[in-house]
């Protein structure tokens, strides 16, 4: 059925695809949008500059206002590094910069949309308690690893799990043979959850099956950023699916308001079919990532298949979405309906687990930062993007100045020019301490990955940067001991083979001339 799937058609597909977003730029959603925003920040930027012209004592005024922003800003808990940008920019901008940091840079959002998200939890509580999962028995065998599963238990309520198969894809092209293996097999339901969507081979082949399955009362549900598709996507795409009997929701529909929730994302990656299979991982249903169109060279991706109990935990995550923003009269079945997974016969546990940009828990940023704390012998980490927080930059220095083989690989056919620079910008300070930072050739690496000592992996979706570990949805799957550990390992391994150490002669001919540009990039960092 599929067997043209990857055809030597690239060229016309992204001919066309570029005409097609040149197009939605120019007249789509995104340039109306914008244009809206501007209207309603330019009166207030002109307004404050002509009030502090002609009423001087005004600008006293609004300079006293900035002041207290800032103390509130640096006694408040956070990111050092996110605090310092906010400052630089409110000293700078006394009036944007405060109302911008108290509208979008405090996690503040309307008082309405938390008591939403509390009579959600409250009308559901089978999907926000807290379970106990198998973490007895993986410390009766792994003592060491109490500290990270507890806190990822205590934190978000998702246990560790043994019964539980994983099967490991290298590469976007083997997760998408391994999704429509699975999916034609749903009986009951399929969840999917992603980032982005665009037709194309990828998400038109899903759609095919997804169609068929919905037609034989297989109940689908489809969450995407809208963010994430607003040039890929129309606004109307839900009615279209709906017309197929699929039930869509795009997260935080783009609007022309100031509200602080269009900061946030939905950056996850979750599929789960019949509540027994799942799947996650750094892979959005796109052609580029599977390598049908080419856009930065070889896309270089991962993704996890997990058979049985911890796909329970995948199962919680997406109902706990969907619920909030859906509702949950918009299901066919009670949620415990859809918490049916059982154990299978496995090595090893898996613990997968969500990040909210709401809380101020930063699961994402704090479980790499415990693996590699806990690292005797290796950490390796696979990355698009190296934009990191002192703190991230500490911890990874002193284990590399402890002996661990600290080794990061990042792409060197960036997606954006200015990340891709922010991002050398961090290297010297790490290759200095004896972190080896390896560039993947043959394009763009988008895997989300960190492997320690043979015993613990991180298969997930958030980059390394501050967007991703602050103001999105995220989500990871936490791998001790389990099999499949040789294989990401052997992966890894064969990706450094295709990648360049960086060294800081090389560095700094690269950054050369370029020092005030990433000095003033890296400094608005937290903000892009």
């Amino acid at each position: 059925m599929h067997n043209d799937w990857f055809e030597d058609d690239n060229e016309i597909r992204l001919l066309r695809r570029g005409k097609r977003r040149l197009l939605d730029i120019v007249f789509g959603r995104t340039m109306v949008i914008t244009l809206l925003l501007v209207l309603q920040i330019g009166p207030m930027v002109l307004g404050a500059h002509y009030l502090g012209r002609y009423y001087p004592a005004l600008t006293i005024v609004l300079r006293v206002m900035s002041v207290a922003v800032i103390i509130y800003l640096v006694n408040k808990s956070g990111s050092a590094t996110t605090k310092i940008t906010w400052i630089i920019l409110i000293m700078t901008l006394p009036v944007v910069g405060w109302f911008f940091y108290l509208k979008f840079g405090n996690k503040t959002l309307p008082h309405r949309y938390w008591e939403k998200i509390a009579a959600n939890e409250a009308a559901h509580p089978a999907l926000f308690t807290a379970e106990e999962g198998d973490t007895a028995a993986l410390l009766e065998q792994y003592p060491h690893r109490r500290v990270l599963t507890d806190y990822i238990r205590n934190i978000s309520g998702f246990p560790v799990y043994g019964g539980t198969q994983v099967e490991y894809a290298p590469l976007g092209e083997d997760f998408f043979r391994q999704l429509m293996q699975e999916l034609p097999k749903a009986k009951k339901f399929i969840f999917l959850e992603y980032f982005i969507l665009e037709k194309g081979l990828m998400w038109d082949s899903v759609l095919e099956v997804l169609r068929e399955r919905a037609a034989a009362g297989v109940e689908v549900c489809v969450i995407y950023d809208d963010f994430g598709c607003i040039q890929r996507l129309s606004a109307s795409y839900p009615k279209e699916l709906a017309g197929f009997n699929i039930k869509a929701v795009p997260y935080n529909p783009m609007r022309p308001s100031m509200d602080p929730s269009l900061n946030y994302r939905d950056h996850r990656k979750i599929c789960v079919i019949d509540g027994q299979v799942g799947f996650t991982g750094g892979i959005n249903l796109a052609d580029e990532y599977i390598n049908k169109v080419e856009r930065f060279g070889h896309w270089k991706d991962t993704s996890v298949l997990l058979r049985g109990a911890a796909v329970r935990s995948l199962t919680r995550m997406f109902l706990q979405q969907w619920t909030l923003n859906a509702g949950s009269d918009t299901l066919d079945r009670p949620e415990e309906e859809y918490l049916t997974a059982r154990a299978l016969p496995a090595q090893g546990y898996v613990q997968p687990y969500p990040d909210s940009p709401l809380d101020h828990f930063n699961a994402a940023e704090n479980a790499y930062l415990h693996l590699i704390q806990r690292a005797d012998h290796y950490v390796y980490i696979t990355t698009p993007y190296v934009i990191l927080d002192n703190e991230f930059v500490t911890t990874l220095k002193t284990a590399a100045e402890s002996g661990v083989d600290v080794r990061i690989i990042t792409p060197s056919h960036p997606d954006k020019w200015y990340v891709h620079m922010v991002s050398r910008s961090y290297y010297q300070t790490l290759i200095q301490s004896g972190v080896k930072i390896y560039e993947y050739q043959p394009g763009f690496i988008h895997a989300k990955m960190c492997l320690c000592d043979d015993e613990a992996a991180m298969v997930g979706t958030a980059n390394l940067d501050y967007r991703s570990l602050y103001l999105h949805y995220e989500n990871a799957v936490l791998l001790y001991h389990t099999p499949v550990l040789a294989e990401i390992k052997k992966d890894i391994e064969e990706t450094l083979e295709k990648s360049r150490l960086i060294t800081i002669e090389e560095l700094r001919s690269k950054l050369r001339g370029t020092s005030a540009l990433c000095a003033l990039l890296k400094l608005l960092a937290p903000l892009m």
